[in-house]
């Protein structure tokens, strides 16, 4: 393709968090309990890949169905207000929501409505002119993407997604696990399984790089061609830890700005690991994400430390 005017066109996943803050994530004793200020945020896993990016200075198109509600527009409004690229269909299901329980330690437990149905597509006519100006496309796993991956391969474009806490065995994220070249998720449902279920990925689908992000343990890497995952460690806070909201799309971001920049698969498992953690440091969903400026000096001063625990 010649000259794209997109880095990185994100397909899917804008919606808004409600963010609640609890002593536990369980159910307390009786029928009511007070929390601290309650607050929305415009989030899901396409935001947070897509301001990601754009705050990182890499040219991003972000795209998918919003409702004509007043979720949809305070979506459009911070969006405006960033100068991020977003173009919607128009979804008379409305805007998508979540309900995410935040405990002190900053970990998290999510209620996510996907509101949208089963059956639901982005139009062809809508997405394939920006799909056309772009060099990559992120595949939020919301379904209605889909149908989008024939038009991915046939224009030779790269493709990442994120399958976030996936068992290893649901069809609906297989899909996007074998017909994406980068593929990141979560560790926390698979915990014993890594290996087995990142070479499922690459060795049954066109994975270049399968990645098992895992909290404050670090991340496992499988890239095509060795034999085993290579362990990364976490990169070490800079600031307080308050909110893990947001952090596997920072780290998704990070990696993918470096990866664009033909970086070697280490250094791009570094800059996710510093942006990840540089999340963390801010309360609410997608409220901050690391520019180049930090993102450099953070990893500069991680580098020898990170590369050192490395285990092969």
């Amino acid at each position: 393709m010649n000259d794209p005017r997109y880095d990185v066109l994100v397909a899917g996943g804008a919606g808004v968090d409600t963010i609640v803050r609890v002593d536990a994530l369980e159910v307390p004793e009786g029928d009511s309990a007070g929390v601290p200020p309650v607050h929305d945020y415009v989030a899901h896993t396409g935001n947070g890949v897509a301001v990601g990016c754009h705050t990182l200075g890499t040219s991003t198109k972000f795209i998918d169905f919003l409702g004509d509600d007043a979720q949809g527009r305070m979506v459009l409004d911070a969006y405006a207000g960033i100068g991020l690229d977003f173009s919607r269909v128009v979804s008379a299901h409305g805007t998508p929501r979540g309900i995410n329980l935040v405990d002190p330690g900053g970990r998290r437990f999510s209620f996510y409505d996907g509101r949208h149905p089963a059956d639901l597509r982005l139009p062809r006519a809508f997405y394939l002119p920006h799909l056309e100006r772009s060099r990559h496309v992120h595949m939020s796993i919301i379904g209605h993407n889909r149908d989008m991956y024939e038009d991915v391969e046939a224009l030779g474009l790269s493709s990442s997604t994120d399958l976030h806490d996936w068992d290893g065995e649901n069809p609906h994220h297989l899909s996007y696990a074998l017909r994406s070249d980068l593929v990141f998720l979560s560790a926390a449902a698979i915990r014993d399984r890594v290996p087995h279920v990142l070479h499922g990925i690459v060795d049954r689908g066109r994975a270049r790089v399968a990645v098992a992000t895992d909290g404050e343990r670090g991340c496992h890497v499988l890239v095509r061609g060795e034999p085993a995952p290579r362990h990364y460690p976490a990169a070490p806070p800079e600031r307080p830890v308050v909110d893990s909201n947001g952090a596997g799309d920072a780290f998704v971001a990070a990696f993918l700005y470096s990866y664009l920049e033909d970086r070697a698969i280490g250094e791009c498992v570094l800059s996710g690991a510093v942006a990840g953690a540089f999340a963390c440091g801010s309360a609410g969903t997608h409220t901050e994400f690391a520019d180049p400026v930090s993102l450099r000096e953070v990893g500069e001063r991680a580098r020898a430390a990170f590369f050192g625990a490395v285990e092969p």
